[in-house]
C-alpha cells in the first residue's frame, strides 16, 4: 500500500455536505464563493493520459442532460471558454516509469509515494479541474462529480443550464482492496447484470470484483480443454425437477474483464480447491477419490466429494485450468479457495494415503498444505500470486499467498503476524447474504478491517476488505436488496476510514442516494429492520410486546387469517399467541417479510434455567433467559432467539420454588443438516420434589430422520391427561454425535438448537 502525502488542511463543512450528498465521504471538502454554471458552452477538456476517462464522463453527461458534448485534447485547448478539465501526469504504472528511460528520479520517487486513486476536484466561476495523480485519480474525482449533479441526471432529464456551488476537494483511498464477492455459482448472474455491478462498484470508488466462477452447485467458465465443465458441470437439476445453470464463455469473460479494466476494476477469479468442487467431479469423475459418477449438487452446503490429492492427474487437470484461466484474467491474484474441505474421502483414499507417506506428510491436514502449495508454485510460473480463506494457514502457505479471513479476524490477524496480505471479510461484518437482523448497515459502517488487537507493525499488511455476496438464498433478482445500502457503508469504511465517522451523518447523506437508486432501477432494500419486538414479562405473568420501529413513523399492518388492520405497536398476551405484521416505510416501501411472533405464555416463564453448558457466543439467545422468556424461535436460527451448543447433549433444569401441576411440557428445537444443526435424538422430561431424586415424566423421540433436509423447526411436546406435581423439571436433549458417517462433514461436531422450555 503506497504512503499517504496528502495532509488534511482543510476540513469539510456543513455547508459543503448539506449541498452534496457524496459516499465515501471525501477526506477534505470546502466551500468557495460563488458557483460554476455548466452549460451548452463549457468545453470538456482532458489531458492525453486521460482521455479515456474523459470521454466516459462525457458519454454519461449527454446521456444526463441531452447535450452534444465532445473531448477537447488539452495540446490544442485554448482557453477561450468557461471549461471542465481532466489531467493527470501519466497512464504508466510504477513499473512501466521505472522502465521509461529519461524519466526524472523526484518524479519517480513522488509517484511511489502518492497513493494511487488520489484527486484533486476544483471549481469556480472560470472552470472546473479535475487532478489526479494518474487516471485512476482523475476516474474517482469523475464519480465524485457525477454525485454532485441533481437527481434528475440520472434519468436523464437534466436540463442546462445548471449551477454547482463552488468547492475544493482533496481525496484519496486509505486501503487498495476495496472488494465485492460475487458468487454466480449458487445463481446463475447474466452479463449485463454483472457489468451493471461493475459500474455500481465503480460509482462508490470500489476497486475489486471477487468473482467467485466454481462451485459444487455449478462450474461457470468455459475451459477449452475440458468442454464438459460446461456440458455437464455448469447445469443441475433442482429438486423441483428443472434443469438450472449456465456458465460465461471466454468472449464474454474477456468482454467484462475490459468493461472492468477501463473502470480501474479488478477482476480476481475465484477456482475453489481442493473443496467445493462437486461440479468439476460431476464432469470428469476420476478428479474424485472414489472414482464414482455423483451429480452436479443442487443442494446447498459443505461436501465430502473433493479433489483427490493423491492422484497427479488432478493437478495436470488444474495446471490446465489454471493456465487459461491466467489467459483472460490480468490481474495478479487468483483466489483458489481453500475453504471447507472435508478430509473424509482424503482418509479413505489409498492414494492420498500414499501421497502422505510419500511426502512425509503427518495428517490430512498437511496435506491440503502440499495441495495449496503445489498450486501456488504453478501459479507463480505464470506470474499470480494466490488468495485464500483463512482455511489455508492450517500447516503453513507460500510466502506469496495472500489471506482472506473470513471466520472471524483471527485468521487475518495470524496472517499478518506471518509477513502476508490480507483481506478481511468476516461473517460478523462482511457476509451481506445475511438478514438485516444479521447485519444491518449501521454494523457495517462501524467495522474495522485493521483489528484493535493487531501490533502497529503489522497493520499495513492488511490491504482492505470485501463485502461477500454468497447467492444460495439470492438469485440474481434479489442481490440488489442485499448489498444496498450495505454496500455504500463498507465502499465508505474503505475509502475514506475516518475514524470519528458518524453513522447518523452517513445516514443523512444516504438519503439523497435512495433517490437516485430509484432512477438507476436499483431495487435497495432496507438500511436495517425496521420492526423489532421489544417483550417484558408483567407481574401476572403475561407478555407485554411493544414494536420498536425504524423510522418512528413506520406503518404498522396487523395481517389476521386474510384479512389485515393497522397496528398501533402496543399489546398484552395471557395466552399462546402468533403476531404476524407488515412493515411499511412513509414512502410506501413495504419490507418484503413480514415478522412474525410467536408467543409462548406458560409456568416456567421468567424462571432462569439451570444449564449444564454455556451456550455458543454466536447463538446466546438472548443470554441466560433466553429458554423462558416467551419468545420462539422463527423459521430462521439466526434470528438471535435459539440458543445452541455444539458437541454434547444440553440440560435444562427449572426450579419454581414451589411445588406446581402440569400437563403439558416440552420445547423446540432446529434442524438444518446441511448446516451440521441435527434435531435431537430425544428429549428426557424429568421431574423432582427435591432436585435430588428423579422420575422420568416423558422420553419424547425424534419426529425425523436426520438426514431429512431443510431448514425445520420441530415440536417435542408432550400431553398427559392426569396432572403432575413438581418443583423441578429437567430437559435433556440427546446430541446425535458427531456428523454421521452419511454426511458430508462426517466426524465433525454437529449442533443442537433450541428455544423454550415450556411447562403448561
Amino acid at each position: 500500500m503506497r504512503t499517504l502525502i496528502f495532509i488534511v488542511l482543510i476540513v469539510a463543512t456543513g455547508a459543503a455536505f448539506g449541498q452534496y450528498s457524496i459516499i465515501p465521504q471525501p477526506v477534505s471538502m470546502h466551500v468557495k464563493p460563488g458557483v460554476f454554471t455548466l452549460d451548452e458552452n463549457v468545453e470538456i477538456v482532458s489531458k492525453e493520459a486521460c482521455v479515456k476517462e474523459a470521454r466516459m464522463f462525457v458519454a454519461w453527461l449527454n446521456s444526463a442532460t441531452g447535450g452534444r458534448f465532445e473531448v477537447v485534447p488539452a495540446e490544442t485547448w485554448q482557453y477561450s471558454k468557461p471549461f471542465i478539465l481532466f489531467a493527470s501526469e501519466d497512464a504508466k504504472s510504477i513499473g512501466e516509469l521505472k522502465a521509461t528511460p529519461g524519466v526524472n528520479p523526484r518524479y519517480l520517487e513522488m509517484m511511489e509515494k502518492t497513493p494511487g486513486g488520489a484527486y484533486t476536484l476544483s471549481m469556480d466561476e472560470r472552470g472546473m479541474t479535475v487532478t489526479g495523480t494518474d487516471p485512476k485519480g482523475v476516474f474517482y474525482g469523475i464519480q465524485t462529480l457525477m454525485q454532485m449533479f441533481p437527481v434528475n441526471a440520472y434519468s436523464g432529464e437534466m436540463r442546462l443550464p445548471y449551477q454547482f456551488t463552488n468547492v475544493i476537494i482533496k481525496d484519496q483511498p486509505k486501503f487498495a482492496h476495496r472488494g465485492l464477492l460475487l458468487d454466480c455459482c449458487r445463481h446463475f448472474m447474466t452479463v449485463d447484470f454483472i457489468k451493471r455491478y461493475i459500474d455500481h462498484l465503480a460509482y462508490y470508488k470500489m476497486n475489486v470484483l471477487h468473482w467467485h466462477l466454481t462451485e459444487d452447485q455449478g462450474w461457470r467458465i468455459e475451459i477449452e480443454k475440458y468442454p464438459r465443465l460446461t456440458e455437464v458441470g455448469a447445469w443441475r437439476i433442482n429438486a423441483d425437477g428443472k434443469k438450472y445453470g449456465g456458465y460465461y464463455t471466454k468472449a464474454q469473460i474477456r468482454d467484462i474483464v475490459q468493461y472492468a479494466n477501463a473502470r480501474h476494476i479488478t477482476i480476481i477469479p475465484e477456482i475453489e480447491m481442493p473443496g467445493h468442487s462437486v461440479a468439476a467431479i460431476a464432469a470428469y469423475h476420476h478428479l474424485g477419490c472414489t472414482k464414482e459418477h455423483i451429480p452436479v449438487e443442487h443442494e446447498w452446503g459443505v461436501f465430502k466429494d473433493i479433489y483427490c490429492a493423491g492422484n497427479d492427474s488432478t493437478f495436470q487437470f488444474l495446471e490446465d485450468v489454471l493456465t487459461e484461466v491466467c489467459e483472460l484474467f490480468p490481474g495478479p491474484y487468483i483466489h483458489i479457495g481453500g475453504d471447507e474441505a472435508p478430509k473424509y474421502r482424503w482418509e479413505h483414499c489409498d492414494k492420498c494415503q500414499a501421497r502422505i507417506a510419500a511426502e512425509g506428510l503427518k495428517n490430512e491436514a498437511q496435506l491440503q498444505t502440499y495441495f495449496i502449495e503445489r498450486i501456488a508454485k504453478f501459479l507463480e510460473t505464470k506470474g499470480k500470486r494466490i488468495i485464500g480463506w483463512d482455511e489455508i494457514l492450517e500447516g503453513g502457505i507460500p510466502a506469496s499467498a495472500a489471506v482472506q479471513s473470513w471466520r472471524g479476524v483471527e485468521g487475518g490477524i495470524e496472517a499478518a503476524k506471518h509477513g502476508h496480505n490480507v483481506v478481511m471479510s468476516p461473517t460478523s461484518h462482511c457476509y451481506f447474504d445475511y438478514g438485516l437482523e444479521s447485519i444491518d448497515t449501521e454494523k457495517v459502517y462501524s467495522f474495522d478491517p485493521i483489528p484493535a488487537d493487531l501490533e502497529a507493525a503489522y497493520r499495513s499488511y492488511i490491504l482492505g476488505a470485501e463485502c461477500n455476496m454468497w447467492t444460495e438464498r439470492a438469485p440474481q433478482e434479489e442481490v440488489d436488496d442485499r448489498l444496498f445500502p450495505r454496500m455504500p457503508a463498507l465502499a465508505e469504511v474503505l475509502w475514506s476510514y475516518n475514524p470519528s465517522r458518524q453513522y447518523i451523518e452517513f445516514e443523512r447523506r444516504l438519503g439523497a442516494h435512495y433517490k437516485i437508486w430509484d432512477r438507476m432501477n436499483i431495487r435497495y432494500g432496507f438500511a436495517t429492520v425496521p420492526l423489532k419486538f421489544s417483550t417484558s414479562i408483567t407481574q401476572d405473568k403475561k407478555i407485554a410486546v411493544e414494536a420498536v420501529k425504524t423510522p418512528a413513523d413506520l406503518k404498522l399492518v396487523l395481517v389476521e387469517g386474510k384479512s389485515s388492520k393497522s397496528w398501533e405497536g402496543k399489546l398484552v398476551a395471557a395466552e399462546n399467541t402468533t403476531l404476524e405484521v407488515k412493515a411499511i416505510s412513509p414512502s410506501g416501501k413495504e419490507f418484503k417479510k413480514s415478522f412474525v411472533l410467536k408467543l409462548a405464555v406458560h409456568q416456567a416463564l421468567g424462571i432462569r434455567a439451570q444449564m449444564n453448558y454455556e451456550p455458543s457466543k454466536y447463538y446466546t439467545g438472548g443470554g441466560e433467559g433466553a429458554l423462558t422468556d416467551g419468545v420462539m424461535g422463527s423459521n430462521n436460527f439466526r434470528d438471535g432467539h435459539w440458543q445452541a451448543k455444539t458437541g454434547q447433549d444440553l440440560q435444562a433444569t427449572i426450579d419454581f420454588g414451589k411445588e406446581i401441576t402440569f400437563t403439558k411440557a416440552g420445547s423446540n428445537f432446529f434442524h438444518y443438516a446441511n448446516a451440521w444443526i441435527f434435531r435431537p435424538e430425544e428429549l428426557i422430561i424429568e421431574y423432582s420434589s427435591d432436585g435430588k431424586v428423579w422420575k422420568e415424566w416423558a422420553t419424547i423421540p425424534a419426529p425425523i430422520e436426520p438426514s431429512q433436509s431443510g431448514e425445520l423447526p420441530l415440536e417435542y411436546f408432550t400431553t398427559k391427561s392426569a396432572p403432575t406435581t413438581a418443583r423441578y423439571i429437567r430437559f435433556t436433549a440427546l446430541t446425535i454425535g458427531p456428523c454421521p458417517t452419511w454426511h458430508d462433514a462426517v466426524g465433525e461436531p454437529s449442533w443442537i438448537f433450541w428455544d423454550e422450555v415450556v411447562v403448561e
